[in-house]
């Protein structure tokens, strides 16, 4: 078994298949004998978990973007704290459902927030740390509202406009172009099997690089 933790997160608007396809990761990681933990942001520890129930749950009362911005941050540095940086120690591999990206294209590229503080935070709650790998998972904004909207109840943010989604993919996007060896873009608009035949040669490229 590789004994070098890695930290992997996965991202993309709403509809993309995050579920399905980190199912399909956690498969791959098991039957590739690697020892791992999957968790989320919002959320991650029983703490983070909470502060996720106030962040998404539909309100009468408007939202600050400033109050949003700074309980993301609150929940990131309470689950890496308690689980991601203890996980990564003991040389296990992390999945995690959203992370930092998420912030940069949710609250900058959706809420148009100042991406330098929301640099500022990352710093402060992370230091110099960041993922190891980076999978976005990316669909045209149309697409994935109509899959994201036969799905459940909406929360309070997948309740947005299109127009925010596409300032959203397209932070989303211009991070991947800025630093492509981190990030692993795959077109999920595709057939299942295909976006599951991307992602295993992208999952073999980061089990390599951390041999």
């Amino acid at each position: 078994m590789n004994n070098k933790g890695m930290f992997i997160t996965v991202e993309g608007i709403e509809g993309v298949g995050k579920t399905t396809n980190i199912q399909f990761i956690s498969e791959w990681l098991s039957n590739n004998n690697i020892e791992f933990i999957a968790s989320r942001e919002p959320g991650g520890t029983p703490f983070a978990e909470e502060i996720r129930n106030v962040l998404l749950q539909p309100r009468d009362e408007k939202v600050c973007d400033t109050a949003e911005l700074l309980l993301m941050f609150a929940a990131r540095a309470q689950h890496l704290d308690a689980l991601i940086q203890p996980a990564l120690e003991q040389g296990k591999w992390v999945l995690c459902d959203r992370f930092t990206d998420a912030t940069y294209a949710y609250q900058g590229g959706g809420r148009g927030l100042s991406l330098d503080l929301i640099a500022q935070l990352e710093t402060i709650v992370q230091g110099a740390f960041r993922p190891h790998a980076v999978i976005l998972l990316d669909v045209p904004v149309e697409i994935g509202l109509g899959r994201a909207s036969a799905r459940s109840e909406l929360d309070r943010i997948e309740q947005e406009k299109a127009s925010f989604f596409e300032a959203v993919r397209q932070q989303y996007l211009d991070r991947a172009d800025a630093d492509p060896d981190r990030y692993h873009v795959v077109d999920a608009s595709v057939d299942l099997p295909e976006v599951q035949n991307q992602l295993q040669d992208v999952l073999a490229s980061i089990k390599a690089r951390s041999s």
